[in-house]
């Protein structure tokens, strides 16, 4: 019972990771702090998407899992539980790549705006 409590904790903590390499830029955006976290985390999250590697979070759920007595998976935790609604079927090597590049530029996209941002408040922080 411990054990499956712990790998669906596990799973959440990783789902929460996924959606703030997704969506972190956006809320580093509305409190810019954030982009001292999101920054490593999305160069991890881009890095593992683009080398095709395992978080080390997926075989921790499936060691849990084993130890509870329920199935495994095999593969990552994005092909497992994501992959069926963000990727469409038969996606290639080269698209899953394009995609992780997509994801850095929509976040550096987002970083050259906030850094604009702070580069005018501190412009007119000396003017005033």
């Amino acid at each position: 019972m411990h054990y499956a409590l712990a790998a669906d904790a596990v799973l959440i903590l990783h789902g929460l990771f996924v959606a703030f390499v997704i969506f972190g830029g956006l809320l580093a955006l509305w409190r810019p702090r954030l982009a001292w976290l999101h920054l490593p985390a999305l160069a991890w999250g881009a890095t593992v998407i683009a080398m095709g590697w395992i978080c080390p979070l997926t075989p921790l759920e499936n060691q849990l899992r084993a130890l509870a007595g329920q199935g495994t998976y095999d593969g990552g935790f994005i092909q497992h539980y994501l992959w069926p609604l963000i990727y469409p079927p038969g996606i290639t090597r080269g698209l899953q790549i394009a995609l992780a590049v997509l994801l850095a530029a929509g976040n550096a996209a987002i970083y050259l705006a906030l850094w604009g941002r702070r580069k005018k408040v501190r412009a007119d922080a000396r003017i005033r």
